[in-house]
């Protein structure tokens, strides 16, 4: 089967940087930079966001890209627009003294942690290794953060540690997202992003 034309360009970087933001605010509040006063300008940084990585997404699939078209799609959503309104929410009802219980979330999230790491081996072809590692990292966050918010382990012992990971992540991002850029521009590899963990073999007999 022929490879499917791209209509649109490559739109990973810009989505890349979305969520070097979204980590990067994380690791601020999670690492004690920020109060909790923060939600309501993260919230509308996370809108911002969402529309960057819902419109990657969008595209990644229109081009035959279906990890990242998917990837993409569920954290514009879930990490993003849903954690705006969550944040909002959650702010107001604290704002105004109504009780609410903030742990299903913690199951929600663990549904996503559990998704992306079914999606994670799809992650070691035809991608570079640094991708690879960026989205296993990920999935530790994401199990972690689901953790933290059932209250089922204690969120001052893990929440730094996840602050730094996700930091790290950013970086990962950023860097990839600059390489993807200036490579594509140039047309030859001068950033260096590394070969998949696993190499591609030829499909023989496989409907897709």
């Amino acid at each position: 089967m022929a490879d499917h034309e791209h209509v649109f360009a490559n739109p990973a970087p810009a989505g890349l940087i979305a969520l070097a933001m979204a980590c990067w605010t994380f690791w601020a509040m999670y690492t004690g930079r920020v109060t909790g006063g923060a939600a309501p300008v993260l919230a509308a940084w996370m809108i911002g966001g969402g529309l960057v990585q819902y419109a990657t997404g969008l595209i990644e699939l229109r081009n035959g890209a279906i990890k990242g078209g998917c990837v993409f799609l569920f954290f514009g959503a879930f990490f993003m627009f849903v954690t705006a309104l969550s944040l909002i929410t959650k702010y107001l009802l604290a704002q105004n003294g109504m009780p609410f219980d903030a742990r299903i979330e913690g199951y929600a999230w663990m549904a996503c942690a559990i998704g992306l790491i079914l999606f994670t081996p799809a992650y070691a072809t035809k991608s570079p290794k640094f991708m690879f590692f960026l989205v296993v990292i990920v999935d530790i966050c994401l199990v972690l953060i689901a953790l933290m918010d059932m209250n089922a382990i204690p969120k001052a012992v893990y929440a730094p540690p996840t602050g730094w990971m996700l930091f790290v992540v950013g970086c990962m991002g950023l860097y990839l997202a600059g390489g993807i850029m200036i490579n594509s521009e140039y047309g030859r590899p001068i950033v260096p992003l590394t070969t998949p963990l696993v190499k591609d073999t030829p499909k023989k007999g496989i409907a897709a």
